[in-house]
């Protein structure tokens, strides 16, 4: 008789990130950041460090010299 509600787990800004770049696939800083709707590639500079520590596992760097390249796993 009773039913079970299923919670909604808030997602932060860095899984929004990561949503919109498994969309782009392969993609630098600033195809990425215009992607997310800003002007210049520094707006995300912040966030692939934070998602780089506290999501390795989730985000790959394609090539590793500028520019840097990345996509989601």
């Amino acid at each position: 008789m009773f039913l079970k509600l299923k919670k909604e787990v808030p997602r932060t800004y860095e899984q929004i990130c990561l949503e919109k770049l498994r969309e782009l696939g392969i993609a630098t800083a600033s195809q990425w950041a215009r992607a997310m709707g800003y002007e210049t590639h520094n707006a995300l500079a912040k966030v692939i460090k934070r998602i780089i520590e506290e999501y390795p596992q989730d985000l790959i760097v394609v090539y590793n010299r500028k520019p840097r390249k990345y996509r989601a796993a």
